[in-house]
């Protein structure tokens, strides 16, 4: 084995593994806590939420008067371009794994060709996990802040949301909703 075919094999090794996390990541759940600051009054923020969380697909699922939060539930669908996506590194990834194991073992290089019918299963990992349901918490309250204007006391909204970080992302730019400081 020449020094040059075995740090392409421990390089390849190397990415083949890096490929097995990023296709593993692809389903991990990424719901994170969010304090934001709106200046409209809670009403009317919180039928703007319902409507918006409404036209995303999502029911109420839980209201809490006493703590002023509802819970939202929807079924989030996977993405069928990220499933292709994913099948087709894996088969790249597979393809160049192949490829140097047959530059080190000639012999072996049918029996390594199997493995290419691995590569679908990536985007089968991906559409089995990623389609879940997705939890969107709104917990919303009165809060006097100070505006930057001569120390004037102005009422916000203060809104703290637990939801998937794209939810959240998507959440702040339709409703123009700051983070609270």
């Amino acid at each position: 084995m020449t020094p040059i075919l075995s740090s392409t094999l421990l390089l390849t090794l190397l990415l083949s593994v890096g490929l097995f996390f990023f296709i593993r990541a692809s389903t991990k759940d990424r719901t994170q806590t969010l304090h934001l600051v709106s200046a409209q009054p809670e009403a009317s923020l919180m039928a703007q939420l319902q409507q918006y969380l409404r036209s995303r697909s999502y029911t109420v699922s839980e209201v809490d008067a006493e703590k002023n939060s509802v819970t939202f539930e929807g079924f989030i669908r996977p993405s069928l371009f990220l499933a292709v996506f994913l099948s087709m590194l894996a088969t790249v990834g597979i393809l160049c794994l192949i490829l140097v194991w047959s530059l080190l073992f000639p012999n072996w290089t049918a029996a390594f060709s199997i493995l290419i019918l691995l590569a679908p299963t990536a985007g089968i990992f991906y559409w089995k996990k990623a389609g879940r349901k997705e939890r969107v918490s709104l917990k919303l309250e009165a809060n006097q802040l100070e505006a930057n204007t001569g120390g004037l006391i102005s009422p916000q909204s203060l809104l703290t949301v637990t939801a998937h970080r794209d939810e959240l992302i998507q959440l702040q730019r339709s409703l123009n909703l700051k983070p609270a400081e």
